[in-house]
């Protein structure tokens, strides 16, 4: 299978500019309208709208960049399982949110590869909706994500409780001292979004926004403040006297799922991965 006019389209889809996507792809401007010019021929459809340094996708190339990025990323998929160490039995494609890495999944990955280590790990750090559409489309076996899609095709199941807590780079006796000044709010889900401002209703518009833990404690350290984090994220940090809890805030708790395709229990590494659930 030959991805090269799918993975040329994708590039110039992400740089908007033909001449970009060719130096990045080591091409030559025309070979890079060439392909575009085959792939278009081929579908029966234009996908992008030529303008003088105004490079947009159709309608047409909106629909195929998720096809494209699920085809090649199959494709790559597929080649590694079938060139594999022939010392691995199996291989397991999991992906996670970035902060559920340090949360949950690295132990458990960790937990798999003691048990079993002829079992090949490809692990991707992805949004939400990029996990559930490379799960949807059989590029992942397994996803663990905050906010999971309530579909019948898919099954979900809590692995996690996360109790996220104010933490800040001072000790205060009040949590509107706290929240007053250098607050990052960090978007923990929808559902940790409304309970958030249910507790909190009259809290200005924080000026520090990020959708990563990681991201905000870098933040605090450099600028100190406070944020709701969870306590496996920050441990160091609090033993050594860098963050403080703030005690009288409330503990808002978000529930981690893993997410994946019933059939994909019957492969024995999916039933290892689900053991490895429990922490055993």
């Amino acid at each position: 299978m030959d991805t090269s006019l799918l993975k040329t389209f994708l590039e110039v889809a992400k740089t908007r500019h033909f001449g970009r996507a060719a130096t990045a792809l080591f091409l030559t401007q025309s070979a890079v309208s060439a392909r575009i010019k085959l792939l278009e021929d081929s579908l029966g459809a234009e996908l992008f709208i030529r303008k003088r340094n105004d490079i947009q996708l159709t309608p047409a190339g909106n629909r195929l960049v998720q096809h494209a990025e699920s085809l090649v990323k199959g494709w790559e998929r597929a080649r590694q399982s079938v060139a594999q160490d022939p010392d691995l039995s199996a291989s397991l494609s999991v992906g996670c949110l970035f902060d559920l890495w340090t949360i949950f999944v690295d132990g458990w990955a960790k937990r798999i590869r003691k048990k079993s280590k002829d079992i090949g790990l490809q692990i991707d750090i992805l949004n939400n909706a990029a996990l559930v559409q490379r799960l949807s489309v059989g590029v992942l076996d397994i996803v663990f994500m905050f906010d999971p899609p309530q579909t019948q095709d898919l099954e979900i199941k809590q692995v996690a409780e996360v109790p996220l807590k104010l933490v800040a780079t001072k000790m205060h006796k009040s949590v509107e001292k706290a929240m007053s000044k250098n607050y990052v709010m960090v978007d923990w889900g929808s559902a940790y979004s409304n309970i958030h401002a249910e507790k909190f209703p009259d809290l200005p518009p924080p000026a520090l926004r990020t959708n990563s833990g990681e991201v905000a404690i870098g933040l605090l350290l450099n600028r100190c403040g406070a944020a709701y984090l969870p306590e496996q994220m920050i441990q160091k940090h609090l033993d050594e006297q860098r963050f403080y809890i703030v005690e009288q805030a409330p503990v808002i708790n978000r529930l981690a799922y893993v997410v994946y395709r019933p059939e994909n229990l019957e492969r024995e590494s999916m039933q290892l991965a689900m053991k490895m659930l429990k922490g055993k």
